[in-house]
């Protein structure tokens, strides 16, 4: 066996399992890896950006637009505990990336030297890491290390991806021992389970009874790369698609089928669907408050007087929130490919005709809603209509753009009215909502997709919270874009104030000392002192050159576009804080099924 350093053992694992970049940043902790992978620089390349939040978000993105792991790298103590935010929100959303953290050496356990975490136990960052990860190792010698590494590449993409974490001490990157690498992972050949003959039987039974059927699709479809049969299936049955945030783009957002988005935030003609449907079936979905409408009968949906088909990889999540008629833990793929064969089997039982009267409706909804919202796409006006804005950007970028969009009333807006035309092509921190993501995703989603625009809407406060990322991309050459809506607030929670507040407003908008000003930096001339390009939109008519211009150039580019505050999306479900009363919809009204 050949002799080797810990440090140089993990670098060339990472070239074997085809990792072409580690994110990470510098520190006293983890100096024994980086001279490992100096020699190797040309296979492994090491992207420093300027906080550990940006090095996670940037390879959770990267898996996102890829779907192939990248791996992280942080110091001891202060860096490893910055890179939790990413952890949690890559853990939430089924992303997946390596995170290898530094620690004391184990010499040292328990003596409380610089940045140990002691309290309870020696050496003890990997019980933080435990609640935000998959997996957490802690490999205390060189030879511990190839089987760590061996299961944390497993780990990551078996079943649910999600992130890992080797918390290794210092020492393990220096000392040496005969070790080999270990046997490749299985990241490149993910399980793939099915349903059994019995559940598919049934499902079909179910779909042949039922007269108004939809499905529910989501980030497990995206996962498993499903968006060619979900559209098959859709379109050879003649079923509308209701979509969660992270399964936009499985089926086309322009798709006469395609119904958006469903819950207070969505789009009426899914809330309209979810709630009157006698049959739902969900591929890789959640039912979260925000895509229930905090599971209020009659807003969203309507179980269990409705019929639920719920398939997931992960049998956590079957019966989480609804009780399902069928729970089925399978692969998305597998089942729609399962389910259009079955379909084809049984063909005299189903036919376009068969759904027919149910899709007169819908379309009569999609009508209802178009004739309500389209005027405003139009209206030009100063600040900007955040419509106007959503549709600028939909019909300017190109159609292979990837979006990343971070937290914030943007958000929203975006779920209503954005059609994705691909899928991985529109990233969301959705079940951890994090700020920055959006912001510091976009670089790892251009390393992932060099030969396409990147583009990521950001709030005003969001990209303040992480303004860095202008150097990096300036020193990387990553001809990211990022527009700023900008509406002086953190809008999305001075909404909540005014709709369930009486309009107390306090903490959420930005003024300048007591003047009442409003205020915020000239965000374009930070990025031109960055050396990134910067534009500042004010008038409708501008926005679209200028969008036109930043993907032109291919240079890290800032546009600065200030939005209407006063102008918030029509709520089609409901939401609920509790105890506080949850609110009609600005738009529609609920149908409770059996009342």
């Amino acid at each position: 066996m050949p002799r080797m350093k810990g440090g140089e053992l993990i670098a060339a694992t990472l070239i074997q399992e085809g990792v072409p970049y580690i994110f990470g940043i510098c520190g006293h902790g983890n100096v024994g890896i980086l001279d490992a992978l100096y020699p190797v620089r040309d296979k492994l390349k090491l992207v420093s950006p300027r906080h550990e939040q940006c090095a996670g978000h940037m390879a959770d993105a990267y898996f996102r637009v890829k779907h192939r792991p990248v791996a992280t790298l942080t110091s001891t103590g202060p860096g490893s505990a910055n890179i939790v935010m990413s952890l949690i929100t890559a853990l939430s959303d089924s992303s997946a990336f390596m995170a290898i953290t530094s620690n004391v050496p184990t010499s040292q356990h328990n003596r409380a030297p610089f940045q140990e975490l002691y309290k309870h136990n020696q050496a003890d960052f990997a019980q933080v890491m435990r609640p935000v990860v998959k997996r957490a190792f802690q490999p205390t010698r060189v030879e511990m290390l190839p089987l760590a590494l061996r299961q944390g590449f497993d780990t990551m993409v078996t079943g649910r991806p999600g992130p890992v974490n080797i918390d290794i001490p210092y020492n393990v990157y220096q000392e040496e021992a005969d070790v080999e690498l270990p046997a490749r992972s299985h990241v490149g050949r993910w399980h793939r389970p099915g349903a059994n003959d019995a559940d598919l039987g049934a499902v079909l039974d179910l779909l042949a009874e039922a007269r108004k059927p939809v499905f529910f699709i989501g980030h497990g479809a995206t996962l498993s790369e499903a968006g060619n049969e979900i559209t098959a299936l859709a379109e050879k049955l003649q079923i509308p698609v209701i979509t969660s945030p992270n399964g936009m783009g499985c089926i086309r957002g322009d798709h006469p089928l395609a119904l958006g988005f469903i819950g207070r935030n969505g789009a009426y003609p899914a809330n309209q669907a979810g709630r009157h449907a006698d049959l739902v079936i969900t591929l890789g979905t959640r039912f979260d408050d925000r895509s229930a409408s905090s599971w209020q009968p009659g807003y969203s949906w309507n179980f269990p007087h409705t019929k639920l088909v719920h398939v997931d990889i992960d049998p956590q999540e079957l019966g989480r929130n609804y009780p399902p008629t069928i729970g089925i833990i399978a692969d998305a793929k597998v089942f729609a490919t399962q389910l259009l064969a079955g379909i084809t089997a049984r063909a005299a039982q189903f036919s376009a005709a068969h759904y027919a009267d149910w899709l007169r409706e819908v379309q009569a909804w999609q009508a209802e809603w178009e004739a309500f919202v389209r005027p405003h796409f139009s209206d030009s006006t100063s600040p900007l209509r955040p419509e106007f804005v959503v549709g600028t950007l939909q019909k300017t970028l190109p159609e292979d753009v990837i979006l990343a969009l971070d937290s914030g009333v943007h958000h929203n807006w975006f779920m209503q009215f954005w059609q994705a035309k691909r899928a991985q092509s529109m990233l969301n921190s959705w079940g951890y909502s994090s700020m920055g993501f959006g912001v510091c995703g976009i670089l790892g989603a251009q390393l992932a997709a060099p030969d396409r625009p990147c583009v990521a809407v950001v709030g005003d406060g969001g990209f303040t919270m992480a303004p860095h990322v202008m150097c990096t991309a300036v020193e990387y050459e990553l001809p990211v874009v990022w527009v700023i809506w900008n509406n002086f607030a953190w809008a999305a929670i001075r909404d909540i104030q005014y709709g369930l507040f009486d309009g107390r407003e306090i903490g959420t908008a930005f003024y300048k000392g007591a003047s009442g000003e409003r205020y915020n930096p000239d965000f374009a001339a930070w990025a031109r002192a960055c050396g990134a390009n910067g534009v500042t939109v004010t008038r409708s008519q501008d926005l679209g050159d200028a969008v036109q211009s930043a993907v032109r150039d291919r240079r890290p580019c800032v546009i600065d576009v200030h939005v209407d505050a006063e102008v918030r999306p029509p709520s089609t479900g409901t939401w609920q804080l509790p105890p506080i009363p949850f609110k009609e919809p600005a738009y529609g009204r609920p149908y409770v099924a059996g009342k």
